[in-house]
């Protein structure tokens, strides 16, 4: 087990976590054969606040530090990977009320069930309007959209004169537009390998109007409403720091597991697992490498924090060192999962075995844009003094 164990001075959120596993783990095939997560678990989730986490104060948030969120996360994710995914995907989103005039951002968030979901930027236009936008279109990858009670579209904007707004930077600007979650007809369009439990399905928009204080960009420091260290990282930093948190929880709970296994198994015409050097060595591997990816994240992500008061955006290199410490967890993660698996020979190929799952849902993870491995190119030519146009 690679989080702490619990310790008298635990910050709630992660006690929260602790407190539910035997919940979640009970409801595991239920999130599997819904595609969706039970809504008795849901009111469980925010009755512990943790979807609150990233939720700025002023809004009725926690403003969690990074390194505890990330505990957390690994702990929600150990007991079922969708969880542990739908919980990232709801902070992430909070983090948005940092950018939204103080009044939309409390009332979107008004009620104890609140969270907004929505699909990455496509290629999606909205047209600026007295007093707002008109925006339909088409968009995928919805996490958590079934349990959502405002929903958003991120739109490059057409101005009435045809032209397309520009960032500061010059380029096409990406604006949030947020609205009820009735307003978007959701498509069922879930069904992957793994993860099935997050329900991140397409959702259309028609004509759709959206007034200009329900709409914020994550590309402009400048137009950050909320003080304080936490919004000071990059949406996309940590949007990272979860996909590693749940990546790290699901491959710290197929070790646990594995060792287990391994206590008892003796494959056909070989020693027992536990008595063979072989396996031996990777657990220890295993084991040392989830440990240490985990511990240099947490450090990374606590120290760009503590140094991040007075600041209004994070830079370039301190962007790369949290992403590079972001990759360095998933990468780690994906690898000890397919080793372990394969260890485990026919006991994990069968459903319902501690190990079939999280097999399913790490991999369907690795797939994800925050998993690529280009980004150790991306941060490497950081690292060796490159001014990319553009690093998130």
């Amino acid at each position: 087990m690679i989080v702490p164990k619990p310790r008298p001075d635990e910050p709630p959120c992660l006690a929260g976590a602790r407190a539910l596993g035997d919940t979640i783990r009970a409801q595991a095939e239920a999130i599997e054969r819904g595609r969706r997560l039970p809504e008795a678990l849901m009111d469980r989730l925010h009755e512990a606040r943790l979807a609150r986490m990233l939720l700025p104060r002023s809004v009725g948030g926690d403003e969690t530090a990074p390194g505890v969120y990330l505990d957390t996360l690994i702990e929600l994710a150990r007991h079922d990977g969708s969880v542990g995914w739908n919980i990232f995907v709801a902070n992430s989103a909070a983090l948005l009320a940092a950018f939204l005039p103080l009044d939309a951002a409390r009332e979107i968030y008004a009620r104890p069930d609140a969270l907004m979901a929505w699909g990455p930027p496509d290629s999606q236009q909205a047209r600026a309007v007295v007093g707002g936008y008109r925006v339909s279109g088409e968009w995928s990858f919805a996490s958590g959209c079934r349990h959502a009670t405002w929903m958003g579209a991120h739109c490059q904007v057409l101005e009435p004169d045809g032209s397309l707004r520009l960032n500061s930077a010059g380029r096409p600007a990406v604006r949030s537009l947020l609205f009820p979650a009735g307003e978007a007809q959701l498509l069922d369009d879930w069904n992957p390998i793994g993860l099935r439990g997050t329900g991140s399905e397409s959702y259309r928009v028609e004509d759709v109007f959206v007034p200009e204080r329900f709409s914020a960009t994550r590309e402009e420091p400048a137009e950050r409403r909320e003080p304080g260290p936490l919004y000071a990282f990059t949406q996309q930093s940590l949007y990272a720091v979860g996909v590693a948190g749940v990546a790290l929880g699901l491959a710290d709970a197929m070790l646990d597991a594995f060792m287990e296994l391994a206590r008892g198994k003796t494959p056909r015409g070989l020693m027992r697992h536990a008595e063979s050097p072989g396996v031996q060595a990777e657990v220890s591997r295993s084991l040392a490498r989830l440990g240490s990816a985990r511990a240099w994240l947490v450090e990374t992500v606590d120290a760009v924090h503590d140094g991040a008061h007075d600041i209004a955006c994070i830079d370039v290199p301190t962007r790369a060192r949290v992403r590079l410490a972001c990759s360095h967890a998933i990468q780690g993660a994906v690898e000890t999962a397919a080793s372990l698996y394969r260890l485990a020979g026919v006991d994990a190929i069968f459903p319902g075995s501690a190990f079939e799952r999280r097999f399913r849902d790490i991999h369907t993870l690795s797939q994800q844009i925050q998993a690529r491995p280009q980004h150790f190119e991306a941060t490497g030519h950081v690292l060796l003094g490159g001014a990319p146009e553009v690093f998130y």
